[in-house]
């Protein structure tokens, strides 16, 4: 979306020229010769979008997918470390973790996860 923003601005500056010159031979008020230019913009930035492939509600997906994903997953790694879906459940997780987290019921003391897991998220949003 920012590589079409060049190409976007040189088209509505010489479609706002042709406008005012169609608008000046066909004796159309301003009012007529702004709403013939937002509806000849929209088509063609919506050409642009389909040439180029990038409409911008395919950014907002995955924040419309991950969010919802990362509450289910939240709520249901907190009931099973609270004991919510039995105790089975409980005793694996106290007596299943790995290296220095033994204890997937307790708090990470080294904070080891919490900054490993925010570093990891940064370099996704970042690459």
């Amino acid at each position: 979306l920012e590589n079409l923003q060049p190409e976007i601005k040189e088209l509505a500056k010489r479609l706002r020229y042709e406008v005012a010159v169609r608008g000046k031979q066909l004796g159309w008020s301003e009012k007529v010769a702004r709403l013939h230019f937002a509806k000849n913009m929209r088509r063609i930035v919506t050409e642009l979008y389909i040439r180029d492939n990038c409409h911008p509600f395919k950014a907002t997906v995955l924040l419309w997918v991950q969010i919802p994903m990362w509450v289910c997953v939240s709520l249901a790694l907190r009931n099973c470390s609270v004991g919510a879906r039995g105790p089975a459940v409980q005793e694996q997780f106290s007596s299943g973790g790995a290296l220095w987290f033994t204890d997937l019921t307790a708090p990470d003391s080294t904070w080891i996860l919490p900054i490993s897991l925010g570093l990891v998220n940064l370099l996704v949003v970042e690459v």
